[in-house]
């Protein structure tokens, strides 16, 4: 369904940056422009942890930080046990890039939330096609909604500027994956916080 949005993608400006961002190329794409009422909010999450022996799934640590997931979405998450986590609004869909032949480790993360919001992932988009994401995200399809988003970090700043937000920090750290950007909109104005996961032992505050 969503790679529709492919041929229904217009008004989507890449701009390619000129300068270099430490360890790597600047690639920036504009806000697309919303055809319909955005959703409520979108959640974008990187995938969780990986191997390092070229799989593309995820390590033993990634998998219990998808087996966590969920409790960001309790209504009594981070309640007397010290976390320091508010209860976030569930996500209603979720997304995620869809399997290349090196990873698929963004559907892996969100599998044991899917199970446990019964929900199906929508995996139909390829990492590179985020602007194609963005489009059918603010094409008014998702309106009112809460969304959750697991992509791969290289395109999450990216995919957050095509949303209309400025990421807080670019590019995302290669060893950071332990973070939840909530985009809201209210208005037809966009607000980015950057939120700790605080799901497993070490988790950034």
């Amino acid at each position: 369904m969503l790679r529709a949005a492919k041929f229904r993608l217009v008004l989507v400006y890449l701009t390619v940056g000129l300068g270099l961002l430490a360890g790597g190329q600047s690639v920036f794409a504009q806000a697309v422009a919303a055809t319909g009422q955005p959703p409520a909010t979108v959640y974008l999450i990187r995938h969780a942890e990986k191997l390092t022996d070229g799989r593309l799934d995820l390590s033993e640590k990634g998998f219990e930080r998808a087996k966590a997931l969920p409790l960001l979405f309790l209504p009594a998450a981070g309640s007397g046990n010290g976390s320091g986590r508010v209860a976030l609004a569930k996500p209603e869909v979720l997304i995620a890039t869809h399997q290349s032949p090196k990873s698929n480790r963004p559907v892996e993360t969100i599998e044991p939330l899917a199970a446990a919001l019964k929900l199906p992932i929508a995996h139909e988009v390829m990492n590179d096609d985020y602007a194609a994401l963005a489009a059918d995200l603010l094409s008014g399809r998702y309106a009112g909604k809460v969304v959750l988003v697991s992509w791969h970090h290289g395109k999450i700043p990216a995919l957050t500027q095509a949303l209309g937000a400025t990421p807080p920090y670019t590019p995302w750290p290669e060893e950071q994956f332990d973070r939840i950007w909530r985009m809201d909109w209210k208005d037809g104005k966009v607000v980015l916080t950057d939120l700790p996961q605080s799901l497993l032992a070490g988790d950034s505050k």
